[in-house]
């Protein structure tokens, strides 16, 4: 056991830690608010919570075909949720709740393909979760994280022309660099996953530890808020 090797299991922990703090923030706030919009973040964060769980599992030697299921359905539909909670900040009524409707159909078709797709044992190497999941997989996946990144990006434009608010912006930053991550893991490159989940968690770690209470994304301050109009 090297320095290294405890760096990395001690910095996993951590980044674990840090995710479910600001998961139980949210859903704190979603309790107290009763604003839609705080529950997918909570959803969304606690997804981001579970795989990094996992990949701090498997990197200690632990790991299962339902962990390695568990962790392909969470690194996508992850930046599904968190799309669905910036949509607001886009204030179309209609379309808010169409894409909510998409993508947690989509996230159900995920779920369903990851834990019953069998999954090749190269998916791990030297306690790294390498990617490398089947196409069905693939193509799922990308149905989940590719609108939710154009999504996170007209979402950052808007709220950036509408408030300059930068504990928004910050938050929008952290779920899109995490879904970008994701995205690029089911492409087979972990190494920057590792990279994007380290930079979004800290993004979103400022952003929603300085938001103000109440906090309204999508209010004319750039807040957090499930308000759509």
């Amino acid at each position: 056991m090297d320095a290294e090797w405890v760096f990395l299991a001690v910095s996993l922990a951590l980044l674990t830690a840090a995710l479910a703090v600001l998961a139980g923030r949210s859903l704190l706030r979603f309790l107290r608010q009763h604003e839609p919009t705080q529950a997918m973040w909570a959803g969304g964060m606690s997804l981001a919570a579970a795989a990094m769980a996992i990949e701090a599992a498997v990197f200690v030697g632990y790991t299962s075909t339902v962990l390695l299921e568990g962790y392909v359905f969470a690194s996508a539909a992850l930046v599904g949720l968190l799309s669905i909670g910036c949509s607001h900040v886009i204030r179309v009524r209609w379309f808010v709740k169409t894409y909510a409707g998409f993508i947690l159909a989509a996230c159900a078709a995920l779920a369903f393909l990851s834990f019953s797709t069998p999954l090749p044992s190269s998916m791990v190497s030297n306690g790294i979760i390498s990617g490398d999941p089947p196409l069905s997989l693939l193509i799922v996946s990308s149905i989940v994280t590719g609108p939710a990144t154009i999504v996170l990006l007209a979402a950052s434009v808007v709220s950036l022309r509408r408030s300059h608010r930068w504990q928004t912006l910050m938050i929008i930053a952290g779920a899109l660099v995490l879904g970008t991550g994701g995205s690029l893991y089911i492409a087979s490159f972990p190494v920057f996953l590792y990279y994007a989940e380290f930079i979004g968690i800290v993004l979103l770690f400022a952003g929603v530890v300085s938001l103000p209470t109440p906090a309204r994304l999508g209010a004319p301050d750039g807040r957090l808020s499930g308000a759509a109009s």
